[in-house]
């Protein structure tokens, strides 16, 4: 099918593929991205209280403006060694299955716009990083990127079991 006149002039589409945009950060030496439309926020850290009984992956609570939002390491949960936060690290505040959650991570870069067409399929091994956790690895003009696929970061059971968290 020949793309229409229309779809030719809509900004930041071209023939054939879609800007996608994402924000970029670091865990550990590697730098990851996650979709743009999930990130509700990002936020300095700030003190993280523990709750008893609560999963092992999760870290703590956080108070956000009156709101209680669960915290986990996202570096530790797809599987690399932990790391002591800085003054560099973040809370990156997303959606996830209508639940809102918290991710640690070392540092918040940019935010991308992404051509599709240089988005390869996830390869079966990634680094230290678990593969399952991956959308896709995008080529960029000096580095790859790793595209997590947030919705496989947390399973559907254990988003409830977040969810319930006070």
């Amino acid at each position: 099918m020949k793309p229409s006149m229309q779809d030719m002039q809509q900004p930041g589409k071209e023939l054939g593929s879609e800007l996608l945009q994402f924000v970029t950060f670091n865990l550990g030496e590697e730098e990851y991205a996650i979709e743009i439309l999930k990130v509700q926020e990002i936020i300095r850290m700030i003190p993280i209280t523990r709750v008893p009984n609560s999963p092992e992956f999760i870290n703590g609570v956080i108070n956000l403006r009156g709101k209680v939002i669960p915290v986990m390491d996202l570096g530790k949960r797809i599987g690399l060694p932990e790391k002591d936060t800085d003054n560099d690290s973040r809370i990156i505040v997303v959606e996830i299955q209508n639940k809102i959650v918290g991710f640690i991570v070392d540092k918040v870069n940019i935010v991308l716009r992404i051509n599709n067409s240089i988005i390869e399929p996830t390869p079966q091994m990634v680094g230290r990083t678990n593969a399952e956790f991956i959308n896709g690895i995008a080529k960029m003009e000096h580095s790859l990127l790793i595209l997590l696929d947030l919705d496989k970061v947390m399973e559907p059971d254990e988003l409830e079991e977040v969810a319930t968290i006070r």
